[in-house]
């Protein structure tokens, strides 16, 4: 499947054991299950992976093992972006050395806050000299900068570039889709916008709530293209509150929270990310419509349908 095909990926969590160390059984079950119930791409080692808690050589065995898991079934994006386009470039190729990897995503460079015309010369630069197309990653509140509409549509015409990762008002992206380049592709990263991001000619959402919720997302994005836009809609209403729930604590806690409820047994967060406790914890299955011990029980939580 080419990106330009896919619509909904999971920006997917990195899983960890009793020994804080990657968990790659886990992460084998939960890949197989979030492609079974709809997701069609995947980002890997990104913020909801907790990248700024893994080593170097904790990113390319996930990356390397990975790739091995989805074995082609759907596109891989790997993180690889720093605030530093020298060591951005280096290593993005050396993930590009990994089989299975097509795409990397790069940030917008966090803390050091470049002008437009500095974002426009790291990511010209990092296309320029890397064996990987790469995928511009917007999220000015993380970064503490933003990426203009217009900066995104130059470097939308960079052969290297492939699309963006864009966290900003549904008015910029659509300033985006109307002026970037015909292929590149542009997503969603805000799971609230899925649905009218889609409407307005995005190619899709890169997701943290499909982790739970893909049946549901997967549906919603169907019956759009069916054009039953009532159930698209009663579908969307439904899953606004849950995906707003799934970020009222420091992303990912919340829906690693979620996930080991379900059975997934992907453990805590590593620090500075707290794991969520009891109360947090009875705070996230009240907002999620869920009882108010559901996050902890020992029984598989079964999150039933719409």
């Amino acid at each position: 499947m080419k990106l330009a095909d896919a619509d909904l990926l999971t920006a997917i969590i990195t899983p960890f054991n009793d020994n804080n160390e990657i968990d790659f059984a886990t992460l084998e079950k939960l890949t197989n299950s979030l492609i079974n119930q709809g997701s069609n791409g995947f980002v890997v080692g990104g913020t909801t992976g907790e990248t700024p808690e893994l080593s170097h050589d904790e990113k390319i065995a996930l990356y390397t093992k990975f790739s091995q898991i989805v074995n082609g079934r759907v596109p891989v994006i790997a993180g690889t972006g720093s605030n530093n386009t020298k060591e951005t470039i280096a290593f993005t190729n050396e993930v590009a050395k990994i089989d299975g990897i097509d795409y990397a995503l790069v940030v917008v460079p966090p803390y050091n806050k470049p002008n437009q015309r500095g974002m426009v010369a790291h990511f010209t630069t990092v296309a320029d000299n890397v064996n990987l197309p790469i995928i511009i990653y917007n999220i000015p509140g993380r970064t503490g900068s933003k990426m203009s509409q217009e900066t995104i549509c130059e470097l939308s015409q960079h052969k290297n570039i492939a699309g963006v990762k864009q966290c900003a008002s549904l008015e910029e992206m659509e300033y985006v889709i109307d002026h970037k380049a015909s292929d590149f592709c542009v997503f969603s990263g805000e799971d609230a916008q899925a649905l009218t991001a889609r409407v307005l000619g995005a190619n899709g959402v890169i997701s943290v709530a499909s982790h739970s919720y893909a049946p549901q997302m997967r549906s919603m994005y169907d019956h759009l293209y069916k054009g039953d836009y009532q159930t698209v809609a009663k579908l969307q209403r439904w899953l606004t509150p849950k995906m707003a729930a799934l970020f009222m604590f420091p992303s990912p806690s919340p829906v690693k929270a979620l996930l080991n409820a379900q059975g997934f047994k992907v453990g805590g967060c590593r620090l500075p990310i707290m794991t969520l406790n009891d109360d947090e914890k009875s705070q996230l299955a009240t907002a999620l419509d869920l009882p108010v011990d559901a996050l902890n029980g020992d029984l598989p939580l079964d999150l039933g349908e719409m």
